[in-house]
């Protein structure tokens, strides 16, 4: 499989696996991704996704430019091309649990798109970012470029988008392109796995609700504030803090 979900305790491991093309998305895996997210989010043991290559020393190098030249001439499979890209891109960015994008390599265009939709990003010291639709004389499509200017801001976002440059891991992470610069995501994705499942997925969903316009409390947030004091989380969380031991949230 190109494209698989693998379980790692409670990390959900989403894998890239096409080495060949440099893990470049075909429209078989852009359709794939949203069942993937779906089967994620259903397993209670996952508590945070890891999107990651299967395989060193790469991530993603976008959409598969080889076949978007054999089909360019066909209106309705790049309709069906453009439908399955949002849908995936839409899916992972409100995927309702933690979800972190490890970066070893090249993270170029629709790559740096999938990154991009994830919560944070962790990249080795060798990466490079880039979003290289200007080369091609294409358009980065209206979601993705919104997720670009909401991390770094519309001067570094249109910096960016018009001179299709590779960014070291260093240079995005001084823009804030990528959060943390290392080896390995594991670390922060079993420490993100040892929180309190319902914070963290309350905390993403607010905080989505946030860059999508809400800016005032309503009742359903209000509730969902409220209604955590009640809830078991707080209880295992406060008689842990008490006890002066670490919670086990099951």
């Amino acid at each position: 499989m190109t494209l698989r979900l693998e379980r790692d305790g409670a990390i959900g491991r989403l894998l890239i696996d096409r080495a060949d093309k440099r893990n470049a998305f075909d429209q078989a895996m852009w359709e794939l991704l949203p069942a993937l997210l779906d089967e994620a989010a259903h397993d209670d043991d996952i508590r945070v996704l890891v999107l990651q290559s299967a395989r060193p020393a790469m991530f993603c190098a976008g959409a598969d430019i080889s076949e978007l030249l054999a089909n360019k001439d066909d209106a309705a499979w790049r309709a069906a091309n453009q439908a399955a890209i949002n849908r995936a891109q839409y899916d992972l960015a409100r995927f309702p649990k933690p979800a972190i994008a490890f970066i070893d390599g090249d993270c170029v265009g629709g790559g740096c798109g999938l990154a991009l939709a994830c919560d944070i990003r962790v990249a080795t010291d060798a990466s490079r970012l880039g979003i290289t639709p200007a080369n091609l004389g294409l358009v980065y499509p209206l979601h993705d470029t919104k997720l670009l200017v909401d991390l770094v801001g519309p001067g570094q976002a249109k910096r960016i988008l018009f001179s299709a440059q590779l960014l070291s891991a260093n240079e995005a992470l001084r823009i804030g392109l990528i959060e943390e610069i290392a080896d390995c995501a594991d670390h922060l994705a079993k420490l993100i796995a040892s929180k309190s499942a319902h914070s963290t997925v309350q905390i993403k969903q607010f905080v989505r609700q946030i860059l999508d316009g809400q800016t005032q409390d309503d009742a359903i947030t209000l509730r969902i504030f409220a209604e955590a004091f009640t809830g078991p989380d707080f209880h295992e969380g406060t008689s842990a803090f008490v006890e002066k031991r670490k919670p086990d949230f099951r």
